[in-house]
């Protein structure tokens, strides 16, 4: 697999297929990997590039705090380095999503186009900060498997826990490999994010978002009010899925970013 050799150390990376740039950020604690059924299919027109964001999947652990802002930067600078100068499509899920956003805030004119899967622009309240930071405290000293435990009942629809049990389990090896710092970091980056909501009105490319129909993270109306704010805002809503609509049924994900995709040229 390639690495990008930035100026903090290497980011891991696949890059699949040919045209038009689409790069996908995972959601947390996860790695690039959960994108893999969309590389398939949409890199049969598009060069799909996934990355392991810094602190997660084989990229390297960054030294400091980890925030959003910053991740977003590393996004840049890895286009910078790939060599990637045009404006390209940037989407992502839930942490990966608010990532996303940053770059929209940050770098207008390097995006094209936005797709927003199950995210949320506000920010948490007291309450879920304080667990955040909790759970990177724990994170640290026990690693990061309790949430591989504990995390699967909140992103996956009932009905994706009882009909494809390998996805689960996919989906909690790769957070078990997570490195503890990188989780911790990603968990405290969450609890200090910006709200965003006032600011969806200065992203002008076309943007779709995806929820999943029984997303408990980032609900169906909630990113009906982000689309709504939005200048160019499509919102596709998934049946039977949860908060890793991509994961859980990406036949249905994947025809609506492909539609979308050729309807927003």
């Amino acid at each position: 697999m390639p690495i990008a050799a930035l100026r903090e150390g290497a980011v891991n990376y696949v890059s699949q297929g040919f045209g038009p740039v689409v790069l996908l950020i995972h959601g947390f604690p996860l790695d690039h990997t959960m994108w893999r059924e969309q590389i398939e299919e949409l890199s049969t027109t598009f060069r799909v590039i996934a990355v392991d964001l810094p602190g997660f999947g084989k990229s390297f652990v960054p030294v400091g705090d980890l925030t959003i802002e910053r991740l977003a930067d590393w996004i840049a600078e890895f286009l910078d380095v790939t060599g990637i100068q045009e404006p390209v499509t940037v989407g992502g899920l839930s942490m990966g999503g608010c990532v996303a956003l940053q770059f929209a805030l940050r770098f207008p004119s390097r995006l094209s186009r936005l797709i927003l899967c199950d995210c949320r622009a506000m920010a948490d309240s007291t309450e879920v900060q304080k667990t955040r930071h909790e759970t990177a405290d724990r994170a640290l000293r026990e690693g990061p498997g309790f949430l591989a435990e504990a995390m699967p009942a909140r992103l996956f629809a009932a009905r994706t826990r009882e009909s494809q049990p390998t996805v689960v389990k996919n989906t909690q090896d790769v957070i078990r490999q997570t490195a503890p710092e990188g989780a911790a970091g990603g968990s405290r980056a969450l609890a200090n994010r910006a709200d965003v909501r006032g600011r969806l009105n200065e992203i002008r490319c076309p943007t779709l978002l995806i929820v999943g129909a029984e997303d408990m993270i980032s609900t169906v109306d909630e990113m009906r009010t982000m689309a709504e704010a939005l200048s160019a805002g499509t919102l596709v809503e998934i049946p039977g899925a949860g908060h890793m609509a991509p994961l859980e049924v990406p036949e249905i994900v994947n025809a609506a970013i492909q539609n979308w995709l050729a309807a927003s040229h």
